[in-house]
């Protein structure tokens, strides 16, 4: 009997000893993390009337009458550049890209307007950020008054969800604002 005993207490305590582990915790919450390369710029010339610096990580692919495609692989973005020259129609062609621009205010919980002046180049326009679930992040225009006129859009090729596409928005932002700065017209 005192065999009988020792044995199930020596089976107990194994059972015990073996069946103890530390206490279960929850796991801490994961958040993704987006780092991208820092830009390198270079100059982009064609037989357009303007030239530009865009950045290096970026591909650009020529439209029609000097409208571009800068497109952003790794972010599934693209940058939709569009040319139109100034023929007496600078009133019409300032409230179109408005009009784009104030088109998003429906999914937008902001919209932030920045003028862009540089008398010695003659470049004058609008930088718009675009904040909220809208289908474009930034667009802006740029033009001379007299001759050209530039509009630009971002866009990604996903549900626009402003929380998870705002890294990359914010990276490809910052080189809209670039591309804008370094614009000269031929």
């Amino acid at each position: 009997m005192f065999k009988r005993i020792i044995s199930i207490t020596i089976i107990l305590l194994t059972v015990t000893f073996v069946s103890c582990k530390d206490d279960v915790l929850p796991k801490p919450s994961g958040f993704l993390r987006l780092d991208y390369p820092e830009a390198k710029y270079v100059n982009f010339e064609n037989n357009c009337p303007f030239t530009f610096e865009m950045n290096e990580a970026a591909t650009i692919k020529g439209e029609k009458d000097c409208g571009f495609a800068i497109t952003y692989p790794k972010m599934k973005a693209t940058i939709y550049l569009t040319y139109k020259p100034v023929n007496g129609n600078i009133e019409k062609l300032l409230k179109d890209a408005q009009k784009l621009t104030y088109e998003h205010v429906i999914k937008a919980d902001d919209i932030l307007e920045q003028p862009y002046l540089n008398p010695q180049k003659k470049v004058y326009g609008m930088f718009y950020q675009v904040d909220g679930n809208a289908a474009t992040n930034s667009q802006f225009y740029v033009t001379d008054s007299t001759k050209h006129f530039i509009t630009g859009s971002v866009y990604f090729y996903a549900k626009p969800n402003f929380d998870s596409v705002m890294p990359a928005a914010s990276y490809i932002k910052n080189d809209m604002q670039r591309l804008m700065e370094t614009l000269k017209w031929k």
